[in-house]
């Protein structure tokens, strides 16, 4: 890529643009507030750019009638734009229609400001199964993970007796991955006979509670996206994540050197990562 900075990347594309899709009252506000690092409401405006009062908004919602064009937009971080799709695995046809035009036309639009560059997927199986995203990723989205937790504390109950609480944990981590992996719902999202497939899939925990973050989530969008350019756009976008900055830098220049000149990866990788030590080093974000 020719010598090209953030500030000229985001004059060519534009603002990053991206489908949040989910059910209503299922966190997806949350979800972007957090990305955007803020606690405040977003702004929301119509396909034309005219500012809409969001009660309206609300108001329309609440009887049946929603807008996946209109843009929210976060004062915190601008350079950000969402859709919203409500679910409709109990939903219309008419919205899954709606939904699919839309991604269509932004997947295919000819100004780059216009495009769609992500979707964040609240693993509803009947967008994979039906609707095509052509080059966009999809990442998807697990929310409330932590409700497994007392699930797998009630099955194992009699087996914590008198185990250390670090030993505890561990096995009802253990479990939970058990749980969750017993469900199939991976397999069924990624089977080869869907439409789409996701890039990856994220877990977000505890998302009510002031500590936490989406972090894993704009780290998997990042690797996910199919040109430098399009990663250099999202993370100059995003404000709060240095450590993103870090990993795209290092992942992209070491793979860059290992073409060019043939070196080890994983030493060559591992030496400049051994200067990070909270950096996890992962051959397949390449």
């Amino acid at each position: 890529m020719a010598n090209i900075n953030p500030e000229q990347i985001r004059s060519i594309i534009g603002r990053f643009r991206v489908l949040i899709i989910g059910r209503a009252n299922a966190g997806k506000t949350t979800i972007l507030q957090k990305v955007c690092n803020t606690t405040d409401q977003p702004d929301i405006y119509d396909a034309k750019g005219n500012k809409i009062d969001a009660d309206v908004v609300k108001a329309s919602i609440k009887r049946g009638k929603h807008d996946i064009t209109n843009e929210m937009v976060f004062r915190s971080s601008p350079g950000f734009v969402f859709h919203d799709s409500c679910g409709f695995e109990a939903g219309s046809e008419g919205e899954f229609e709606s939904m699919k035009r839309f991604v269509s036309k932004r997947v295919h639009a000819t100004k780059l400001e216009e495009r769609l560059h992500a979707i964040w997927q609240r693993s509803e199986e009947k967008f994979f199964l039906e609707c095509d995203t052509g080059h966009v990723p999809v990442i998807a989205v697990f929310t409330k993970f932590e409700a497994l937790r007392p699930v797998a504390y009630g099955e194992m109950k009699k087996e914590l007796k008198g185990v250390s609480a670090e030993e505890r944990s561990k096995r009802i981590a253990q479990r939970v991955e058990e749980l969750f992996t017993k469900t199939g719902v991976c397999d069924r999202l990624c089977d080869p006979e869907n439409r789409t497939r996701p890039k990856f899939h994220v877990r977000l925990e505890n998302m009510n509670k002031p500590n936490t973050n989406c972090n894993v989530l704009l780290e998997r969008t990042t690797f996910a996206l199919d040109s430098e350019e399009l990663r250099l756009c999202l993370v100059s976008t995003q404000q709060s994540n240095l450590d993103l900055c870090i990993k795209c830098a290092v992942a992209i220049l070491v793979g860059r050197a290992h073409k060019l000149f043939g070196f080890d990866y994983e030493v060559y990788q591992y030496d400049i990562a051994k200067w990070f030590p909270h950096l996890q080093v992962r051959r397949t974000f390449i």
